[in-house]
C-alpha cells in the first residue's frame, strides 16, 4: 500500500484535539504522510473556543501551491474555511493545482457550542464553489440539515439528506449520525447507484472532540493509499471508534481522542 500524500486545509487547534493537529496525528497514525495550509488559529481547549485569528487568503494559497508543487498530494481534506473568500481562495489553487486530486470536505459549519462558524455568503460559496468540487463530503446532523435543507430525526433520515446533497455535486456523501439519540450510532455513505450504512454501539464517553476532523481525515488517508471509497471509510470508522474507546480522558470538558492508538512501542 502506497504511504499517501495528503494535504490538509484547515483551522489549528491549540487544544490538539482537533483541527490541523488531530488531521496531522490521524494521517501518521494510519500511515500517511501529512502536509498543512492552515486556514486560522484558534485559542481553545477542551472547555471551548475563546479565539480566532484568520491567515489571509492568499497566504492559504500559497501554501497549498508550495506544497502541491514540490511534495505532491494524493488527497487532499479541507475543514475550517471560516468566509467567503477563504473558500474561493482554495477552490482557484485546486482548480490551477490540484486537477484530478481528490477533496474529502469536511463542511465545518457550528462550532462545538452551537454558534454558526459560516456567514450566509460563505455557505453559499461553499455549496455553490467547494461541494462540486469533492469527491466525498461528511457532514454530521446539523450540517446535513443546513446544506439539504431536510430535517434529520432518525437514521433512515440520513440517507434522504445524504441524497438530496448528492444533488449539490460530490461524487459521494457521508451523513454522520452521531448526534441523533439513542444507544447506536448509524452513517450512511451514498453515492450514485450505491449506499451502505455502518452501525455501531455508541461510546460512552465525553472524550469526543475532534471525531468530526479525525474521520474525514483517516478517510482521505485511506483514499491516498489506493483504498476504495467504502473500505477507506470502514476502516477510518474503526480508528475513531477504538481512539474514542482509548481516549486519555484529558482536559475539564469535552476530551481529545486517542490519536496514537495504532502506534505499538517495543
Amino acid at each position: 500500500m502506497a504511504i499517501g500524500r495528503v494535504l490538509i486545509v484547515a483551522g489549528s487547534d491549540s487544544g490538539g484535539g482537533a483541527g490541523i493537529q488531530a488531521d496531522v496525528k490521524t494521517v501518521t497514525a494510519l500511515g500517511g504522510y501529512a502536509a498543512t495550509a492552515i486556514t486560522a488559529l484558534t485559542a481553545q481547549n477542551t472547555q471551548g473556543v475563546f479565539g480566532i485569528v484568520g491567515v489571509e487568503p492568499a497566504f492559504i494559497a500559497q501554501q497549498m501551491q508550495l506544497v502541491l508543487e514540490d511534495i505532491g498530494a494524493d488527497c487532499i481534506k479541507t475543514g475550517m474555511l471560516h468566509n467567503a473568500a477563504v473558500i474561493e481562495a482554495v477552490v482557484a489553487t485546486l482548480e490551477s493545482a490540484a486537477t484530478g486530486i481528490p477533496v474529502v470536505v469536511d463542511p465545518v459549519m457550528y462550532a462545538k457550542g452551537g454558534d454558526s462558524l459560516l456567514n450566509p455568503e460563505a455557505q453559499e460559496t461553499l455549496i455553490r464553489r467547494l461541494l462540486p468540487r469533492a469527491a466525498l463530503i461528511t457532514p454530521n446532523v446539523r450540517e446535513a440539515e443546513a446544506l439539504s435543507g431536510l430535517t434529520i430525526r432518525k437514521p433512515d433520515d440520513l440517507a434522504a439528506a445524504a441524497r438530496q446533497l448528492l444533488e449539490l455535486g460530490p461524487a459521494a456523501v457521508l451523513v454522520k449520525g452521531g448526534h441523533l439519540a439513542g444507544a447506536t450510532v448509524t452513517d450512511w455513505l451514498v453515492w450514485p447507484g450505491g449506499a451502505e450504512a455502518f452501525t455501531a454501539p455508541r461510546a460512552a464517553s465525553r472524550n469526543i472532540h475532534g471525531t468530526g476532523c479525525t474521520l474525514a481525515s483517516a478517510i482521505a488517508t485511506g483514499l491516498a493509499q489506493g483504498m476504495p471509497l467504502v473500505d477507506a471509510v470502514r476502516r477510518a470508522l474503526a480508528y475513531v471508534h477504538e481512539a474514542i474507546r482509548t481516549a486519555p480522558g484529558l482536559g475539564q470538558g469535552c476530551g481529545p481522542l486517542n490519536h496514537g492508538h495504532t502506534v505499538r512501542l517495543g
